[in-house]
């Protein structure tokens, strides 16, 4: 019984939520801490209205507070029950909304009246729903800064909406301020912008998938370079092991073939010391024999010997040689020397090569916007030139290598394996790879083709593959009379656009884009190719009929 009655709350002070201390019985029948309504009732003291804090019922003068024994006595049973106070969980923490009504450690709010610009816990909002007097007042759930639900100039709640001043407003601001204006109801507005906020979501969520989808190809991207540059490392180390390995092996060869060459001289040395060493024996004899001969007293003895003894010395089987006492092998050295020296050099350019390769390789690319109009684009402008060891020899090059003519009379060129030989080409020095670039081409006279191309094109056939945009290294725009012709791989596009003097090229290599447009403030695009540029590209020019020209304009 006694745990129905805490849970009626009807021996609690509606005030401080805790077991009535001191109980008083107020007239309207409810009843308090006599401490928690002396100090509701000391707050109104300068009005002289004093009120009941559950069903508002108004008293005047203040009334007397008597203690009731019979309450307190009820009370003081219901202690010794060992009752547990309300749980702990719904006293008002960081951010919730505390209720206005309770004294001392304040229960966390359930609603907020918007009539009375208060907030109220389970057991103070209990007046809302019993009594007669708070039936129209709106409830909502528990919210802060209820002073902001209210017109500050009219004191009345904000029910509207001003569309003009996209304002909210109470309805006598509607009909007073704002009564020119496009007013709603606010519940209307926010129908209405609910609606813009179920879009605004619905993209924000597509968003978030398109960037959860972007994560996990990124994800999938990293796992991929990850075991490609696994195995690249372990490729490199066997490639670099074996170039180690042929190092040393031209190593031992040079080592051996010294120590072989050694050698051999040593032995020959040898073998001519062993047998100059034996001639020198055999003379030193001779030599002991003439001195004992020489010295004999019998002159019939030396008459007999002297024939024999002083016939000149045989020359021997050696030939006379010159020694080259100044051997060395520092030749040798000098030659080991070099090789390291061209092998670091070439390591060295190698090297740029490799990190060039190494350093495009990206989990992802970031692609800039493309540019809309001629000032963006000239932001990428490149300086080109002309080859003149490309240039067929009917083409004339002039104004510092940027304009070329077809000519009648041949135009004297050296011999040069990149020289176009039947066809009226030029090719510029610059390859273009790894950015984006940007240049305008001015064509007069006849017919030109403007493109770009690889370096492989061919340049000695007399057949369509050596033309700019007749194979698949090249790729160009054909301007003839009033129409265009977009030229890859031997397959043209027929382009309808009236004539432009000067013909815009944009090339962004990574994006592989090459676009070409009819040059104004607008940019008509005439033409774009799309594909996967795997070589530098270098602009490159074919002139139709003679005397037409082409010319690379200054851009800056």
């Amino acid at each position: 019984m006694a745990s129905n009655l805490w849970s009626e709350d009807q021996f609690s002070c509606s005030v401080c939520l805790e077991l009535l201390k001191d109980p008083v019985t107020i007239p309207c029948g409810h009843s308090y801490c006599m401490g928690c309504i002396k100090n509701c009732w000391d707050q109104t003291d300068h009005t002289g209205v004093y009120s009941c804090p559950q069903c508002r019922e108004t008293f005047t003068p203040r009334p007397d507070l008597c203690r009731n024994t019979m309450l307190a006595e009820v009370v003081e049973k219901l202690k010794k029950t060992g009752l547990n106070p309300p749980p702990a969980q719904s006293y008002a923490g960081p951010g919730d909304v505390p209720c206005d009504f309770c004294t001392g450690r304040k229960f966390k709010a359930v609603k907020s009246c918007l009539t009375c610009l208060a907030s109220y816990c389970e057991t103070h909002v209990k007046p809302h729903y019993e009594g007669a007097a708070f039936k129209r007042h709106k409830l909502i759930s528990a919210i802060g800064n209820l002073e902001q639900k209210h017109c500050a100039e009219h004191q009345k709640l904000l029910e509207g909406f001003c569309r003009t001043d996209q304002t909210c407003i109470c309805w006598l601001c509607a009909d007073k301020k704002h009564k020119s204006h496009d007013t709603v109801s606010a519940e209307a507005e926010r129908t209405w912008k609910q609606k813009q906020l179920g879009e605004t979501q619905t993209e924000i969520q597509q968003r978030i998938q398109k960037r959860l989808k972007e994560i996990e190809e990124l994800k999938q991207a990293v796992e991929s370079l990850k075991r490609s540059a696994c195995i690249e490392i372990k490729e490199s180390e066997k490639i670099f092991t074996e170039l180690i390995r042929s190092i040393e092996k031209i190593h031992t060869e040079v080592i051996e073939l010294i120590g072989d060459n050694e050698k051999d001289a040593v032995n020959q040395a040898e073998g001519r010391m062993k047998k100059l060493e034996q001639e020198i024996a055999e003379l030193r004899r001779r030599n002991a024999e003439l001195k004992q001969l020489s010295e004999t007293e019998d002159h019939i003895h030396f008459l007999q010997n002297f024939q024999s003894l002083c016939a000149p010395p045989e020359a021997g089987d050696l030939p006379s040689v010159t020694v080259n006492t100044d051997i060395s092998f520092g030749a040798v050295r000098k030659a080991v020397s070099e090789l390291k020296d061209h092998i670091e050099e070439f390591c060295k350019g190698e090297l740029v090569k490799i990190t060039t390769t190494v350093n495009e390789v990206a989990v992802y690319s970031q692609q800039a916007p493309e540019p809309r109009n001629r000032a963006e684009f000239l932001k990428y402008s490149c300086q080109l030139t002309l080859d003149p060891n490309t240039a067929h020899e009917v083409l004339c090059l002039s104004e510092g290598n940027r304009k070329v003519t077809r000519r009648r009379e041949t135009q004297r060129y050296r011999d040069h394996p990149e020289r176009f030989e039947r066809w009226a080409q030029v090719l510029c020095r610059e390859g273009l790879s790894g950015t984006r670039c940007y240049w305008e081409i001015e064509c007069s006279g006849g017919g030109a083709s403007i493109g770009v191309t690889y370096k492989g094109i061919s340049r000695k056939g007399v057949d369509r593959s050596c033309g700019l945009g007749y194979n698949d290294k090249s790729w160009s725009l054909l301007c003839s009379g009033s129409s265009y012709t977009a030229w890859h791989n031997n397959n043209g596009t027929t382009i309808t656009a009236p004539r432009s003097p000067r013909i815009g090229v944009y090339l962004d290599f990574n994006a592989g884009m090459l676009s070409f447009y009819d040059v104004s403030d607008t940019m008509t695009l005439l033409h774009r190719f799309q594909t996967t540029f795997t070589e530098p590209l270098y602009p490159g020019f074919r002139l139709h009929s003679y005397d037409s020209s082409v010319t690379i304009c200054q851009l800056n």
